[in-house]
């Protein structure tokens, strides 16, 4: 099998709602990178909705899409980060984070209600956004000097790879963005080239 360097995500924040019996779940779907962007997204949530009863939520992260989280805050286990996740599973979706606020009207929904009303606005803050999908790839920075410029540029241009910063004095950087899939034609292509650096940085 050959390596599978894209996956699915969402590329804006979008919003769904659900109502049920007098309460209110409303969902708000977030593309993030990492779990350090978890906790400011709740706590400004928390900030806005001040009234509101529960705020649970599920994340999956990685291209791989091996980190996830589910988190129930109050309502019973499994009724609600559980069936957020699912979602996610279902569209295959990773790299984001979909919070579902609840406003309780009075009525108790029952564990299928609850399961049911989590899932329904998950959905709905889904089919709001726009479902994108990245390519895993990786960022090098290639260092030389000035005459090699236009045997790298060529290069570049061949390869169609995207210049993410350069600086050009009489010794160049060229930081630039490889997909994983074309990086060993792409570094041998470097590897030919006199005198030219390459340093890795990391993978995105």
């Amino acid at each position: 099998m050959l390596f599978d360097d894209s996956y699915k995500t969402i590329e804006n924040t979008s919003e769904g709602i659900f109502r049920d019996k007098g309460s209110k779940f409303m969902s708000y779907a977030y593309p993030i990178r990492d779990e350090e962007e978890v906790k400011p997204i709740i706590a400004n949530l928390r900030a806005s909705n001040v009234k509101a009863n529960h705020f649970c939520y599920a994340y999956r992260l990685t291209p791989n899409r091996s980190v996830f989280r589910v988190n129930d805050d109050g309502e019973p286990s499994g009724t609600a980060g559980r069936p957020i996740l699912n979602c996610l599973l279902s569209e295959d979706l990773t790299n984001i984070l979909i919070v579902v606020v609840r406003y309780f009207g009075g009525t108790l929904l029952g564990v299928p209600g609850l399961i049911n009303a989590y899932k329904s606005a998950s959905i709905a803050s889904i089919k709001a956004s726009k479902i994108v999908i990245k390519t895993i790839n990786d960022i090098y920075e290639a260092h030389f000097e000035y005459l090699q410029m236009n045997d790298v540029m060529k290069l570049i241009k061949e390869e169609n790879l995207q210049i993410l910063a350069q600086q050009f004095d009489t010794n160049c950087i060229l930081k630039f963005e490889v997909r994983k899939a074309q990086l060993s034609q792409v570094l041998s292509k470097f590897d030919k080239l006199e005198v030219v650096k390459l340093k890795y940085l990391r993978t995105i």
